[in-house]
């Protein structure tokens, strides 16, 4: 098998190289820019990943079974990963048209990209057979360059669909043609195509599960009848999952179903089903979890749904689980990615189940330090704001006042700024007196919108310090400027004396929270102690049923165990759920992979260094260390990158890390290199020899299917465990966003 994969590699590399007239920069594709971006390790036979037939003309089994493989991956909307499996196709058959008709599909959403590949496919589809010929045909139609194609998007929509039912006029059993073209029809609907009858897609869908039932095809039902009729997806909710259990948004889809039905407790074990499985294949395939599509979005989804079920501690470990995993400038930052969700969803549960004490001792932490991003902020102060007056902090809420203030007058700054440089445009354009003094207004008004939710924030909190003094007639005029939630104001109305207001409020919160625990506990809260007892009792049973998986000691929940008590129940008043039974045959979560994302551990190595030396991981052990992998002295990237490293050694040994860099070339080669790195003082990082890559293999820092090395660096902990990495046909440079990053990480 491997002497055929050799053969193939070569053949592989032979036959797109004509794609690229220079030879590539080093860590760069041989095939062109295209699969630079795309996957560089190769496929592995993953299994659950869809029962998936779809015939191609391949020259062996194995091709034929990862384009298989590529397909589910593509109904699961997995596209990394099916762009990797139809490379390993090509891998196999370089001939293989429809290889490169995958890669197209798996970049449908990337017009450029997905058109380089689908050239590919049309010049190779003459080995192929009339139906994949069809196929490629309808695509190639689709994906025709922005520039050769003058037609409007929901045109070349239509054109698809008409393309997809070429092949199912010739071919009336492919259910796979039916699959692609009932997601397109999806897809479509919100691109200038509508669904004009919602129950003709789903008879199609209907044909291709009497064919094939666990067809993961399910996972368009779902999409098909998401916030349209949640009810007529239950049976493919209950299935979708189970037909693709190696697919995280497999299981996250039926989420969709349930949340839309309210049932908060389903929605939330497929959104844990979602994330363990992207957790078994980030650690099986070291990735950092913001590299996986979804993966933030599902997470911040089950701390929503964690939060109407009552269960506060799950909820509070999340999001902060979600601020404690790594950042990278491209994927997860406080304005995009896990950390932003982390933060918002922290915010959202400390202030639901009224955590003021954890909102003060986290504020200087990592988890609620103070950002650089103003609009955050104003949140944080706000919450802040609100924690300290429920503690009896005055003075710190008149701090958290001060700071938003200055943020206010910060914007307003900015704002006035903004408009001078638009006068200023308007009058270089000659433009009449009125004009230019109505693109200043203009620009002014639209600049000042970023301030209304700091003076927002700024009358919250003005409100409850004239609460706190007995001003009640002015803390509710406040409270009327700040734009307060429903139920937040109906504690505000409470404390006011405007008992009425507050019901309406309370019944308002409740009505538009179905089956969500907090806004029936805090009803409960509130009418006993305005001594409404007979419509307390009444939510209280409500309660009851809604909150079998609550935890009764949070803040509010606690509140109500004197209530319960008085109406003779246990400690344990909640009434438990009665299992489901549409819900399918569910695995053990367990089975799917860890609850929470975790380093793996560093690949050991030890290589030779120049002197006669030997340098090794062991060496570093008990101590964090960088490990930069690069492309040798001929690589003029590599040399910047280490030319950035080095003056910044100082900064890290402070840190208490180490940094060390490991070479593609062999030891003579180095030791030259090092001679041009050394001109006027010695090189200061450590450099170690690996010229037969089986660490650049090791660390996954490798072109699987070029067999060439790739730029990679690591942060490794004291304990053995990478805890960041960036692997990339482009070296990382940026030193202080790493520096920044290795001392957040190593400090949790």
């Amino acid at each position: 098998m491997r002497s055929i994969f050799v053969v193939a590699v070569v053949a592989f590399c032979s036959s797109v190289l004509s794609l690229r007239a220079d030879p590539p920069a080093p860590g760069h594709s041989v095939h062109g820019e295209v699969f630079n971006e795309g996957p560089r390790q190769a496929a592995y036979l993953m299994g659950g990943t869809g029962d998936v037939s779809f015939p191609i003309t391949a020259g062996n089994s194995d091709a034929q079974a990862f384009f298989n493989q590529g397909v589910g991956q593509l109904h699961g909307f997995w596209y990394f990963e099916a762009e990797r499996s139809f490379r390993q196709v090509a891998m196999f058959d370089h001939n293989c048209a429809m290889a490169y008709w995958g890669m197209a599909y798996a970049n449908i959403e990337n017009r450029s990209r997905a058109a380089k590949f689908i050239v590919k496919a049309v010049e190779k589809k003459g080995a192929a057979s009339r139906r994949e010929q069809l196929f490629i045909d309808a695509l190639a139609e689709y994906l025709k360059p922005e520039q050769d194609d003058k037609r409007k998007d929901d045109e070349r929509r239509k054109a698809y669909i008409v393309g997809l039912e070429k092949v199912l006029l010739e071919f009336p059993d492919d259910i796979e043609a039916k699959a692609f073209l009932t997601v397109f029809l999806y897809q479509s609907k919100s691109n200038g195509v509508p669904i004009t009858s919602y129950f003709a897609v789903d008879a199609l869908l209907s044909e291709i599960y009497r064919a094939n039932p666990t067809h993961p095809a399910h996972h368009f039902r779902i999409h098909l009848w998401d916030d349209k009729d949640d009810k007529k997806a239950l049976e493919s909710a209950a299935r979708c999952g189970q037909t693709a259990p190696k697919i995280a948004h497999m299981w996250h889809m039926p989420g969709h179903t349930y949340s839309g039905l309210k049932r908060w407790a389903d929605a939330a074990w497929q959104q844990e089903a979602s994330g363990r499985t992207d957790h078994a294949h980030m650690r099986h395939d070291q990735v950092l979890p913001d590299q996986i599509h979804n993966y933030a979005h599902n997470q911040e989804w089950l701390v929503r749904n964690l939060i109407y079920l009552g269960r506060s501690h799950a909820a509070l470990d999340l999001s902060k689980n979600l601020l404690e995993l790594p950042r990278h400038p491209k994927f997860n930052s406080l304005t995009k990615g896990s950390s932003k969700f982390g933060r918002e969803r922290l915010l959202q549960v400390i202030e639901t189940f009224e955590m003021w004490n954890e909102a003060v001792a986290l504020a200087p932490t990592m988890y609620l330090e103070p950002t650089e991003v103003l609009a955050e902020q104003s949140k944080r102060l706000r919450l802040l704001g609100i924690a300290h007056h429920q503690r009896g902090e005055f003075p710190a809420v008149e701090e958290n006042i001060k700071q938003l203030e200055a943020i206010s007058a910060k914007l307003e700054e900015k704002a006035q700024a903004d408009a001078t440089e638009e006068e200023k445009k308007a009058t270089e354009a000659k433009k009449s007196e009125a004009d230019i003094a109505k693109a200043r207004d203009e620009k002014l008004k639209k600049s000042r919108e970023s301030i209304q939710p700091v003076e927002k924030a700024l009358a919250e909190l003005r409100g409850v310090l004239l609460l706190a003094r007995g001003e009640t007639d002015n803390a509710r005029e406040q409270f009327e400027k700040a734009d307060i939630p429903k139920l937040r104001m109906a504690k505000y109305q409470f404390l006011c004396g405007q008992h009425d207001k507050c019901i309406e409020s309370l019944t308002a919160a409740v009505k538009s929270a179905e089956n969500e625990v907090v806004p029936l506990a805090v009803q409960v809260d509130l009418l006993r102690r305005m001594n409404k007892l007979d419509d307390a009792k009444s939510a209280f049973a409500r309660l009851r049923d809604v909150a079998s998986q609550a935890d009764l000691d949070s803040p509010l929940l606690a509140r109500l165990a004197p209530f319960a008590k008085e109406q003779g129940l246990p400690d344990d008043w909640r009434n438990p759920t009665p299992p489901k039974t549409d819900v399918g045959d569910r695995p053990s979560l367990d089975s799917l992979g860890p609850f929470r994302w975790s380093p793996t551990a560093a690949p050991d190595w030890k290589l030779p260094s120049p002197g006669d030396k030997t340098l090794a991981l062991a060496d570093y052990r008990g101590k964090p260390v960088i490990v930069i992998f690069y492309l040798g002295a001929g690589c003029l990237h590599c040399v910047e990158q280490l030319q950035k490293f080095a003056p910044r050694l100082n900064d890290f040994q402070q840190a208490g890390i180490s940094i060390v860099a490991i070479s593609s070339e062999d030891l003579p080669s180095l030791t030259t290199s090092l001679v041009t790195f050394s001109k006027e003082t010695p090189f200061p990082i450590p450099l170690a020899a690996d010229p037969e890559r089986s660490v650049f293999r090791a660390y996954r820092a490798f072109d699987d299917f070029e067999k060439s090395p790739l730029h990679g660096t690591f942060l490794i902990d004291a304990a053995g465990l990478i805890r960041w990495q960036d692997i990339s046909f482009e070296p990382f440079q940026d030193v202080d966003f790493l520096l920044l990053e290795s001392k957040r990480l190593l400090t949790h």
